[in-house]
């Protein structure tokens, strides 16, 4: 796109230069007042063919000649500059959205998340901090275009249009992140999403308290109100400022200290085992806060003796090598 705006504007400087360039001669030469000088220059440039608004000298004819092979010459490039641009742009859109298809189309297991404001960007960052497939709806243009550039997987459409979840695959996608502006617009998102993959995870912010029981009613999993939230912690850095610097301990610049959960599966040697045989690996490194039990129970700060299922995810904290490990071990991928 860069190239395209210098393009443009070597356009509109080398017009401006021959227009303004054949007014001062005709001024200087022959003496017309400046309209007529740039009248004349016009109809030359243009090779429009008007009579002369008076007869010219000697050196004005020596003038104008010169200003026809160099005024038409710029025309002629201009106009096929012009046309080389916008054939381009159309092009570019034709061949991205192409591109854009072809890449949604390879989603799999990704996130949707419509609306690209200030916490649909943060919740962008997150996910692609994590390494996380998504991908971005958005109705407004330079939203859509923000995305783009910061290197995401961006459509410009309505997300609360089924059409338009279709188009991004939310039959093959694990969850939905709904930030648009509007309680009802999330709302609408909510129900159509839930109508078009009943398994999806939904999370919705709201705007206003009212309207979290209709969100999960709706079928959201997670509702959030980023402004009853921001007050909390507000006041919780004045209450509990301690509390407050644990809990943001993985985000401090230089901490490579995550929260991760992890899943326990079939294939898992650790199925039916104890934590014990977990904290024998990863005692130094890795912490098990709770493990939530496969019929939903969370079991805040398990005992070394508590055994794990299969279906059990573990909540843990540590780096996040030894956590993958952790993850690797549990899931069944490499043996213990």
């Amino acid at each position: 796109m860069d190239h395209l705006r210098r393009r443009l504007i070597l356009i509109v400087v080398a017009l401006a230069l021959v227009l303004s360039g054949g007014t001062i001669g005709f001024m200087w030469i022959e003496h017309y007042p400046v309209f007529d000088a740039f009248y004349m220059t016009l109809t030359t440039v243009t090779t429009v063919g008007y009579a002369e608004i008076r007869g010219l000298s000697h050196a004005g004819r020596v003038f104008n000649s010169f200003l026809i092979m160099v005024g038409v010459t710029t025309i002629f490039l201009a106009v096929g500059a012009m046309t080389q641009t916008l054939i381009e742009l159309e092009l570019n859109q034709f061949f991205g959205k192409r591109r854009v298809r072809t890449m949604i189309d390879k989603l799999e297991g990704h996130i949707i998340l419509c609306g690209f404001g200030r916490v649909g960007r943060g919740a962008a960052e997150e996910l692609r901090k994590a390494g996380t497939p998504f991908v971005v709806i958005d109705n407004n243009d330079e939203r859509v275009e923000r995305a783009i550039r910061a290197g995401m997987l961006a459509v410009l459409a309505d997300a609360s249009r089924d059409e338009t979840l279709r188009d991004v695959g939310i039959e093959r996608a694990k969850g939905l992140i709904a930030t648009l502006a509007s309680d009802a617009d999330n709302l609408f998102v909510i129900l159509s999403a839930k109508t078009l993959n009943p398994n999806l995870q939904l999370s919705v912010r709201i705007a206003e308290e009212s309207s979290e029981q209709k969100m999960r009613r709706a079928g959201a999993d997670f509702v959030f109100a980023p402004y009853n939230t921001t007050g909390h912690r507000m006041a919780r850095a004045m209450l509990k400022p301690h509390v407050l610097e644990f809990l943001d301990f993985t985000e401090q610049q230089g901490v490579d200290v995550e929260i991760e959960q992890v899943l326990v599966t079939d294939q898992s040697s650790f199925a039916g085992r104890t934590l014990a045989d977990v904290d024998v690996r990863y005692k130094s490194s890795v912490v098990i806060l709770a493990i939530r039990k496969a019929n939903g129970k969370m079991h805040f700060n398990p005992s070394s003796e508590e055994k794990m299922s299969p279906g059990d995810h573990l909540i843990a904290m540590g780096d996040a090598s030894n956590l993958q490990k952790l993850g690797a071990l549990l899931m069944g991928t490499v043996s213990a």
